[in-house]
């Protein structure tokens, strides 16, 4: 009877006016305005921000609703069709865009847009998937609170995508990434119906965590069209600043020491090599070193405080002042205002942004163990000039939680397309680097398609077989982001 059911199922995805009529009803839901089939308009849809992956999709869909969302994957589910779900675009791995043969739809959660309900003594708001990241955070603060996750990307990416790929960013230290701040979901499944999850408990032992599952499943298993979020207190004040140090093992003593003096008022340690501030400075317009020489290493520390009155910052003056001290810190500037700290976290933001004119650049977004992390950097560096000599490596990233931004930028000189061509050997390298560290290959952006040959290599055949068991379980027919993760 299985094989029955298989050969049915081919011989409808085979069954081109079946697929043309599920097209139709397609656009039908979403209304003629919001189903794009014309190339020059779909356009913005179908790169990504780095051009790295392009293809084409049979349509763009931009539904306005939960039920909408259900109405077409039940259509799609039936006709084997793939979807490709879309937030903001502002993935870094492939997994929002569609394939090159053009079977796919694309469907854009933007305009899922509404701030459902926030619940300022509950600490809890509910938001649509299309809702920004930026405007989740506005949301939170009309209310008088704090919704604490922070991207570079946050004036584009969306609840939605930030949930699919379990988004870290800035604050991850003080309160975790994207699933630590989420309390339910509203998803729906492949075959159109809707898991109404979204619970605003802060304890609910009652079965599987469901919740889990979809965030950081990269729209594989279902689309998340709703979340319920977690808020907090405002600080009462933060204080900013941004330190030379004279290497490595000396961002981790001012890490070691930051905790301690810092407790949980410790919100951001964020870490850059010289080269990485060299690139912002030269190509960012507006940006500069606030210090009096240059260093090997540059750390960006953020102290928050319940309380008013000057605490964050008396604290981080004299955290300072003993690791200058110890000869851990050489210099340093603390903000005086809002602009002057707002300037130093441009330097931080613009890493990314300031890679691009400088030539062709090999991204890798790794974990290791925090206290492992000098021997990682000391490990790739070696690999990285074995397989390209002359390679500048941009290194920057979250060191309190061991997030790596190891990219590495192509030697002075050379032809970006050649440099580019050993993106296979370089990921390669590097990532067995993290692997004999016992970290992990994608600590925040996912796998999409970039890394799904790498997953292969550093998950065991169990893990792969059990989250293949998992996919087929809850799409059946395969339709939910085909080609991304496996």
């Amino acid at each position: 009877m299985s094989g029955t059911r298989a050969d049915s199922r081919q011989t409808m995805a085979a069954d081109p006016g079946m697929r043309e009529r599920a097209l139709v009803r397609m656009a039908e839901v979403v209304g003629a305005a919001h189903a794009i089939a014309d190339p020059d308009a779909q356009m913005p849809y179908l790169r990504e921000l780095r051009g790295l992956y392009a293809g084409k999709a049979a349509l763009v869909l931009r539904p306005g609703s939960t039920r909408e969302v259900a109405q077409l994957l039940a259509i799609a589910n039936e006709a084997h069709i793939g979807i490709v779900p879309q937030g903001g675009n502002t993935g870094l791995v492939g997994g929002q865009t569609p394939s090159a043969d053009g079977s796919q739809v694309v469907l854009s959660l933007a305009r899922l847009a509404r701030v459902r309900a926030v619940n300022a003594a509950g600490g809890t708001m509910i938001v649509e998937a299309g809702v920004t990241l930026a405007d989740a955070q506005a949301a939170a603060e009309r209310a008088e609170r704090l919704f604490p996750l922070s991207l570079a990307s946050e004036a584009s990416c969306q609840i939605g995508g930030v949930l699919a790929t379990n988004a870290g960013g800035v604050a991850v230290l003080a309160y975790g990434n994207a699933r630590a701040l989420t309390l339910g979901l509203e998803v729906v499944t492949a075959d159109g119906q809707v898991w109404d999850g979204l619970r605003t408990l802060k304890k609910d032992n009652t079965g599987y965590d469901l919740r889990d599952l979809f965030i950081g499943s990269e729209g594989t298993l279902g689309i998340i069209t709703a979340a319920a979020l977690k808020l907090y207190p405002r600080p009462a004040e933060t204080a900013v600043a941004l330190a030379a140090l004279p290497d490595i093992d000396a961002v981790a003593a001012l890490f070691r020491l930051a905790e301690a003096r810092g407790h949980a008022g410790l919100t951001a340690f964020e870490f850059m090599s010289r080269f990485t501030l060299e690139l912002v400075t030269k190509h960012i317009p507006g940006t500069r070193l606030p210090l009096r020489e240059p260093a090997p290493w540059y750390v960006l520390l953020e102290l928050s405080s319940p309380e008013p009155g000057g605490m964050a910052e008396a604290t981080l003056q004299r955290l300072l002042a003993e690791a200058a001290e110890r000869g851990v810190v050489s210099d340093a500037v603390i903000a005086a205002t809002l602009a002057q700290a707002q300037a130093l976290w441009r330097l931080r933001e613009s890493a990314s942004e300031a890679q691009r004119p400088e030539g062709g650049s090999i991204k890798h977004d790794v974990s290791v163990p925090v206290a492992r992390i000098p021997q990682f950097l000391a490990a790739a560096g070696m690999a990285v000039e074995r397989v390209c000599p002359g390679a500048r490596p941009v290194t920057f990233g979250h060191y309190g939680d061991g997030n790596v931004h190891y990219n590495v930028m192509q030697p002075a000189g050379m032809d970006k397309g050649a440099f580019l061509a050993l993106w296979e050997p370089m990921s390669h390298a590097v990532h067995d680097v993290v692997a004999s560290l016992s970290g992990s290959i994608s600590a925040e952006h996912g796998i999409g398609q970039m890394k799904r040959q790498e997953l292969l290599r550093f998950k065991s055949p169990l893990e792969i077989a059990l989250m293949r068991k998992i996919k087929a379980a809850l799409d059946r027919n395969g339709i939910l982001n085909p080609g991304k993760l496996f």
